[in-house]
């Protein structure tokens, strides 16, 4: 029996049986084609996770006024009868495995962004108030150019406002009715209303967006009528026995007036009556700052919403899915207890779709787990297709397919860290003869350092470091890839993981023992930096490093996390110079063991290499805990106990700083691929070998360069 008995158990949503009760969340996904029709792009996308084993899928954002109503560029339309053969293509490709597929229908009110970028009317309540916000702030220029770019063209600039009358409202009704139709008629097993997340219905839910005077505002049964009104009208048409529910904010967040748990779920009490065979609950948060997004509707948080879908199931007699980063034991464990009957899995299943069919064969160590680095979601933010960090098949599901080779090959991957794992995992499940050499005796390279400073990121390591021992591959650490072992093995494919070359930055003082580059502090802190401690360590500190060593801490993130709070060796003041991707971990990771930080960083952006979402969230936690972040700041020269730099306006400063990083001059590194491709040998070149694009990147051009041989 597996160990997610209760996960795993069917379910039922009204008659619609379900095999399992782990539910595809519906997610945004700018899958769909420019015309709103569904394509091979996204008719792949869930056919990858029909196949994976989920006991329902649902589509996210069908948009019922398409292209009215819509947020997405590539937002999938359920508005005419013209869209229903794309659906039913869909629909047949995931019933060909045994799975069920539901679609949600959403018009976005006032969250319409394709309708503000194209010069439509915004369909709103009532005028919504005016909106204070620092998520721009943090945006590079060329994100804001994307942002910028959506709107050009409109005849006139400003927002365009409708404030439903009575008319409106019958037209709004109509739309979801008639969608919902076409879903049944494309073969959906169901719909879903979407009545959360700022969009219409929502909007009218919520006592600070709704101000209306009329029997659709004031009181919550008016605020709630117009969702009562489409629960009624949609049963009437799809009849008693096709599945109907809703998703749901249990809280708009940090929004006074807004939509409270009581009034929620006197909501859900008023739908079930209505008709709805489940309420899937949600929540918002109030996006004056970008960090908010990690509360709501995308937390960070583990089991952020479970409370509130508990208290949801102890005041409804139909389901509740509960949502927000449910791993998959807290989600069986919250199901044996009661608190929800099904749990909606989003980012889960991006990363790994076939999670559902890992767990039924109690192979849950061999998922790749998500990393919450919101790469996925804040493509969204500057109108681009979704992708995922650790999964680079996302969207490219057709093109992009593990098929064993009908020519096996010998493959030499050199470079034990993301790039070359994946690229090794991937050929060996081609069926190519694969040796890995690692010229440290630790396979991860500097993805294990990066999971001291961003804990997510060491599961990632563990799943790998697990595929490429389980794989028949001949993995050699402490190897040097030269011209001797390449004529050993004779490999047909050689495959170049080398990492990155960090060049230090030509600063005066910088080569004093109290500034480190990244590179020395990685591989001090790994037990890698023999000769490092030696010329930067008293006795006392090496003793202490070395001692960790014995012990294997230095081979455990875990014991390293904790022993780092312990000693480290870095002074109280810590100045990073680089506040990229590199500079912002760092910077947390100081912060939480007791330093005083400060970020200069020599361009106008900061962490231009994180995800929108995840840098929102970096930065505030930073400034949260004091740290300055300067930036246009141009270090002139270290000293003993200061860093000196000028500002964009070539005023000079002076912070004080015990211990100096160095968190720049990454640059692609060539060096070894040239050396083998003078002695004629066919060399692929991946990771930030290739170009420095961290973890994604990484797995990007590995599996790339893997899939291609």
């Amino acid at each position: 029996m597996s160990v997610f008995q209760h996960l795993l158990k069917p379910g039922k949503i009204g008659k619609l049986e379900l095999p399992n009760r782990i539910l595809l969340a519906p997610m945004g996904s700018n899958f769909a084609e420019a015309d709103g029709h569904c394509g091979e792009r996204i008719q792949a996308f869930y056919e990858a996770r029909a196949k994976g084993g989920a006991g329902l899928l649902t589509m996210g954002v069908g948009s019922i006024a398409y292209p009215g109503g819509t947020a997405e560029p590539y937002q999938v339309g359920i508005s005419a009868d013209e869209f229903i053969p794309g659906l039913r293509q869909l629909t047949d490709r995931v019933h060909q495995h045994g799975a069920k597929i539901a679609i949600q229908l959403q018009h976005a009110g006032k969250s319409s962004t394709r309708d503000l970028a194209e010069g439509r009317e915004l369909w709103v309540p009532s005028v919504p108030p005016a909106v204070k916000t620092d998520m721009f702030n943090a945006l590079t220029k060329s994100e804001l150019g994307r942002f910028i770019s959506s709107s050009k063209g409109r005849e006139k600039p400003g927002v365009r406002i409708r404030v439903m009358d009575r008319d409106d409202i019958q037209q709004m009704i109509a739309w979801f009715t008639d969608a919902a139709e076409r879903a049944q008629k494309a073969g959906f097993d169901g719909v879903e209303i979407h009545a959360g997340h700022n969009y219409i219905l929502a909007g009218f839910l919520s006592g600070y967006y709704n101000q209306r005077d009329d029997e659709y505002g004031g009181s919550l049964e008016n605020r709630a009528r117009l969702l009562l009104d489409v629960i009624h009208a949609i049963r009437e048409r799809v009849g008693p026995d096709f599945p109907v529910w809703m998703r749901m904010d249990a809280v708009e967040m940090d929004l006074p007036g807004g939509i409270n748990l009581d009034d929620a779920t006197r909501t859900a009490q008023m739908a079930q009556h209505a008709g709805v065979d489940l309420v899937s609950v949600s929540a918002y948060a109030n996006l004056s700052t970008g960090n908010a997004f990690t509360q709501a509707p995308i937390p960070h948080g583990r089991a952020r919403f479970l409370e509130w879908a508990a208290h949801f199931r102890k005041h409804l007699d139909i389901p509740v899915t509960a949502a927000g980063r449910l791993d998959p034991e807290a989600a069986n464990q919250a199901i044996a207890d009661g608190h929800c009957d099904f749990v909606a899995m989003g980012r889960k299943l991006l990363a790994d779709p076939d999670l559902p069919n890992k767990l039924k064969e109690n192979r849950a160590a061999d998922v790749r787990p998500c990393i919450y680095c919101y790469v996925c979601v804040s493509q969204i933010f500057v109108n681009e297709r979704v992708k995922c960090a650790v999964n680079p098949q996302v969207g490219h599901e057709s093109e992009l397919k593990m098929i064993a080779s009908d020519s096996p090959k010998q493959v030499l991957v050199v470079g034990g860290g993301p790039a070359g794992l994946e690229a090794a995992r991937v050929s060996a499940l081609r069926g190519h003869q694969v040796t890995l050499v690692e010229r440290s005796g630790r396979l991860g390279g500097t993805l294990f350092f990066a999971a001291l400073a961003y804990p997510e990121n060491g599961a990632l390591l563990d799943y790998l470091i697990k595929q490429v021992r389980d794989l028949p591959i001949d993995v050699r650490l402490n190897t040097n890839a030269d011209e001797a072992l390449v004529k050993t093995l004779q490999p047909d494919q050689v495959i170049v993981a080398a990492g990155a070359r960090r060049n230090a930055p030509d600063i005066p003082g910088a080569d004093q023992k109290h500034v480190w580059s990244g590179d020395e502090l990685r591989k001090l802190m790994t037990g890698e930096g023999d000769d490092i401690a030696k010329r930067k360590l008293s006795i006392t500190q090496r003793m202490m490093m070395k001692s960790g060593s014995l012990v294997g801490v230095t081979n455990s993130t875990e014991a390293m996390q904790s022993l780092s709070k312990l000693w480290m060796p870095l002074g109280k003041k810590v100045a990073i110079i680089g506040g990229g991707l590199v500079g912002l971990e760092l910077a947390e990771f100081l912060v939480e063991r007791g330093r005083q930080v400060q970020v200069l960083e020599p361009g106008p952006d900061l962490g231009a290499e994180l995800a929108i979402v995840r840098r929102w969230k970096v930065l505030h936690n930073l400034e949260s805990h004091g740290v300055t972040l300067t930036r246009n700041a141009q270090v002139q020269t270290i000293s003993k106990k200061s860093v000196s730099y000028s500002d964009g306006e070539d005023n000079c400063h002076e912070i004080a700083a015990d211990s100096v990083v160095l968190a720049l001059g990454a640059e692609t590194n060539h060096c070894l691929s040239r050396c083998l491709e003078k002695h004629g040998i066919d060399v692929i070149n991946i990771g930030d070998g290739d170009d420095v694009a961290y973890i994604e990147g990484a797995l990007r051009t590995g599996m790339k360069a893997a899939a291609a041989i």
